[in-house]
């Protein structure tokens, strides 16, 4: 790598042309036809069909998906989304998309597609949107200036991001994986239809409140409105997001960890072995009573269809009866420790998937505005 001289700036508008998508009718949406893409179809820069509509109508030809054209949400009720992208493949080829997307067409554009991920990109976003309405004009959009090396240097710069995209996606299946690979076995180890070698006693049916005892966590709650982004001590919910943010509150801090936390208006659980300060009373802090392997117990929960309840004391009410199947603590134990392991599997690849994409970011800071200079030879 050589530093660089600087690229020159030319806007969007110049080397390309933003395109605005398809405006249809409800009447127009059919179970076939033509797919129009839209927010849902782009998951983390990636393309996504979970969520797909067809439309039975007329589409412009200028509007119908061309190989390596970049769409762009350019208008959403989420101020985040704005700006989300993905560089189309043969996949979608002819295809279109919807009135709330632009899709971006240039012969720069295997280059491009990491500008549209970039903090340069994003911070031209904050400066064009308005106040009350989110969203980019096609004016706003080929607006946008972008440091743009030649034709072969673009080529080299790609090269080298695109193999750190690999090593990102090859971590994402390995994890994917990882994680089929420790469900099936839960579905095995936690249920008894498979059992480890030198156990043979007869699993019992034992009820949750039994083994488990729960505190309310009146005194471990967060007492102040602060915003929770700042501090030492985790704040914590059971629902999706699970850490809340920080704190530096002092007081009430919960040390007496491992401990699960349960959420009664979701029923979301987590495992957690570190000190915390919790945000809801709906939570209960379950703790393992003697003889009961707290680990083996949180993850046959995650096998459990908990009703939802409509109240924050459905934990004492109807929860802690639910039943379940247990060894002995010894075979609780050995089966923890199985599924532990197969967790810390995971938890590495993440750590290696957290550095690649840390990696990537740094590269991009410096590769895309000439900062640090990639050798010719390095595309080859």
């Amino acid at each position: 790598m050589t530093t660089a001289t600087s690229w020159p700036r030319v806007r969007l508008g110049e080397i390309g042309q933003s395109l605005i998508g398809l405006t249809y009718r409800p009447d127009n949406v059919k179970r076939s036809g033509t797919l129009v893409l839209r927010s849902s179809n782009v998951q983390d820069g990636r393309l996504a069909f979970d969520d797909n509509v067809y439309v039975d109508s007329p589409i412009p030809e200028r509007i119908r998906v061309q190989e390596n054209d970049i769409l762009i949400c350019v208008r959403n009720g989420s101020r985040r989304l704005i700006g989300k992208s993905v560089l189309l493949d043969r996949r979608v080829v002819r295809q279109t998309f919807g009135a709330f997307m632009a899709v971006f067409r240039s012969d720069a554009n295997p280059f491009l597609q990491y500008f549209f991920q970039s903090g340069d990109f994003k911070r031209q976003i904050d400066e064009h949107l308005g106040a009350t309405i989110n969203q980019i004009t096609n004016g706003s959009l080929n607006s946008f200036a972008v440091a743009l090396p030649s034709a072969a240097e673009q080529r080299v710069i790609v090269a080298k991001l695109q193999d750190i995209d690999r090593l990102v996606t090859t971590l994402e299946r390995l994890i994917a994986k990882r994680q089929a690979i420790k469900q099936g076995m839960m579905q095995q180890l936690l249920t008894g239809k498979t059992r480890l070698p030198g156990f043979t006693e007869p699993w019992q049916p034992r009820r949750l409140g039994n083994m488990l005892g729960y505190e309310q966590p009146g005194r471990y709650l967060v007492q102040t409105s602060q915003q929770l982004d700042a501090g030492r001590v985790p704040v914590l919910t059971a629902g999706k997001t699970f850490i809340l943010g920080y704190t530096n509150e002092a007081d009430g801090i919960y040390t007496a960890h491992p401990v699960v936390i349960f959420d009664d208006f979701t029923t979301a659980s987590k495992y957690v072995d570190f000190d915390f300060k919790a945000k809801s009373s709906a939570m209960k802090i379950l703790s393992a009573r003697p003889g009961v392997d707290l680990r083996f117990i949180y993850e046959c929960m995650q096998l459990i269809d908990f009703p939802l309840g409509d109240h924050k004391r459905y934990w004492i009410s109807e929860y802690s009866k639910q039943e379940l199947d247990v060894p002995s603590h010894s075979e609780q134990r050995a089966i923890s420790a199985i599924v532990t392991d197969a967790d810390e599997e995971v938890d590495l690849l993440r750590r290696r998937l957290a550095k690649a994409r840390a990696t990537k970011t740094g590269m991009m800071q410096q590769l895309l505005t000439g900062r640090a200079r990639l050798p010719a030879e390095a595309a080859s």
